[in-house]
């Protein structure tokens, strides 16, 4: 199985494929810019790829290819304004303005994304880190509103319900690991920390594994999942996640089987 993995990995290992959201951030040169369109690509990772697509390249149309820059010298009266137009599934336009000054706040009181899913950061404890980091989002983001609505509830899951979370392990995904699709950026985990994110494709094909047996998709799947990658790459037990991600949505599962 090992073999098996190891050249579905080297045969997936690539950006080519323009409609995966990870293309999103890889459209930026500088690696503050990357985080931020990172986020942003993680955060609306979900529903169908054309609804992705277009919904990321209406946002990157108002970056212009630079979002610090452009969050970090925009008003919130004009972030308000830039994000006509711009919704996507449970996320409203209201919902996307507060997730682009949540994002200018952080810049502006943190720097990056980084150093603020620092102060959460328990060794051994990535469930702990998304759950703060989610909490904090969510409750600047809700603070304009007087209330949350059920986009922002979305964008930011508690991982203490179950849930799998995984919009962030995406992001971590692509900030913590490095090769031809992941970026590398971040240093306060190692990829031998990382949880699997887990969708509909990626719980289809553990269950043809038999990596799990569980039917929800939730934290526990996450781990299970994760735990049995380890056995094939101890260091780096996510970094099949693209691969076969990639499998399910091409509904390609045979390839699994194959000598």
């Amino acid at each position: 199985m090992k073999q098996k993995l190891d050249a579905l990995y080297k045969r997936y290992n690539t950006i080519a494929d323009i409609t995966d959201p990870v293309h999103f951030p890889h459209s930026c040169t500088d690696d503050t810019d990357k985080e931020i369109a990172a986020f942003i690509a993680a955060i609306f990772a979900y529903g169908s790829v054309s609804q992705i697509r277009n919904s990321l390249v209406k946002i990157s149309n108002v970056f212009g290819g630079h979002p610090v820059d452009f969050l970090t010298t925009s008003t919130e009266d004009s972030l308000r304004d830039s994000v006509e137009g711009i919704y996507h599934r449970f996320y409203s336009e209201e919902d996307v303005s507060n997730l682009f000054i949540s994002l200018k706040n952080v810049l502006e009181q943190h720097g990056s994304l980084q150093n603020l899913f620092k102060h959460g950061l328990v060794k051994n404890n990535l469930r702990q880190a998304i759950t703060l980091f989610n909490d904090r989002m969510l409750i600047d983001a809700s603070s304009r509103l007087g209330k949350t609505s059920n986009g922002l509830r979305f964008m930011f899951p508690d991982a203490r319900k179950g849930s799998a979370c995984k919009r962030m392990n995406l992001f971590l995904r692509w900030m913590v690991r490095k090769d031809n699709v992941d970026f590398g950026i971040w240093d306060c985990l190692a990829p031998s920390e990382l949880i699997i994110p887990v969708d509909t494709h990626i719980a289809q094909v553990a269950r043809l594994l038999k990596f799990t047996q569980r039917k929800p998709q939730d934290w526990q799947m996450a781990e299970e999942i994760t735990a049995e990658l380890r056995k094939f790459d101890v260091n780096d037990p996510v970094k099949y996640d693209f691969a076969l991600c990639h499998i399910g949505i091409e509904k390609k599962t045979n390839q699994l089987f194959l000598e």
